[in-house]
């Protein structure tokens, strides 16, 4: 595998390093600096700009960001979310990662190839992201989860970006920024108990807006490949 910051073009290089400055920033400012959140949120932009590249570089940074996050969502107890990333979102990585290894571009060895969904997919899909909801959503009640509601949401959106990355579809991105949004709104109900948690808000933002740049860039190449 190629050094992947040497493949990024001068407009992502700019969301990189602007978003890695915005993150930066935030952080510092409050004061209630927390070291784990300003690194998870680092390594969390790098993923998401390398996936926006289709380079495998972005599951293997998305093991080690669901581990700093599961530890930040255990602080305040939302297991919901520490569940989701240490249990669901971090082997769906790994296997990820071994998929886009086995599916490489035919042009670029360092891109993963694009799969179009199909009616098997799909309805695949629906069947197991009904099953993880309802399995999920008991953990959640035995676990008195804080915001039961939006926990279960981020779960279905997790899930389904998590997925939908294993099967190398361009709407993967779609469901992480639906993730990000729901994620936001939790964070926003953690930081009003605890305003040390505003700086994690900020880093959903940014991680919003790269996702959105990566449903882009994937349906650009989508189009040259298939």
């Amino acid at each position: 595998m190629n050094n992947p910051i040497k493949e990024l073009t001068k407009k992502e290089w700019i969301i990189w390093l602007g978003s890695i400055c915005i993150v930066c920033v935030s952080n510092l400012l409050t004061t209630d600096f927390d070291l784990p959140t300003l690194v998870a949120a680092l390594v969390g932009v790098t993923s998401l700009i390398f996936a926006a590249k289709g380079n495998v570089w972005a599951q293997i940074l998305m093991v080690i960001f669901s581990i700093l996050y599961g530890i930040i969502s255990y602080r305040f107890h939302y297991w919901g979310e520490m569940i989701t990333y240490l249990g669901m979102t971090m082997p769906m990585a790994i296997w990820s990662m071994i998929t886009w290894l086995r599916n490489p571009s035919g042009g670029n060895g360092n891109v993963v190839k694009i799969q179009k969904l199909n009616r098997k997919h799909i309805i695949g899909l629906i069947i197991s992201g009904v099953i993880v909801t309802a399995v999920f959503y008991y953990i959640l009640v035995v676990f008195d989860t804080p915001n039961i509601i939006f926990s279960t949401i981020s779960i279905v959106t997790s899930f389904l970006a998590a997925a939908l990355t294993m099967l190398r579809s361009s709407y993967y991105a779609v469901w992480y920024a639906a993730n990000d949004i729901v994620l936001i709104i939790l964070w926003v109900l953690a930081s009003m108990k605890n305003p040390a948690y505003i700086p994690v808000i900020v880093n959903f933002g940014i991680f919003f807006i790269n996702d959105m740049y990566g449903y882009i860039s994937w349906k650009r190449r989508e189009r040259i490949q298939l």
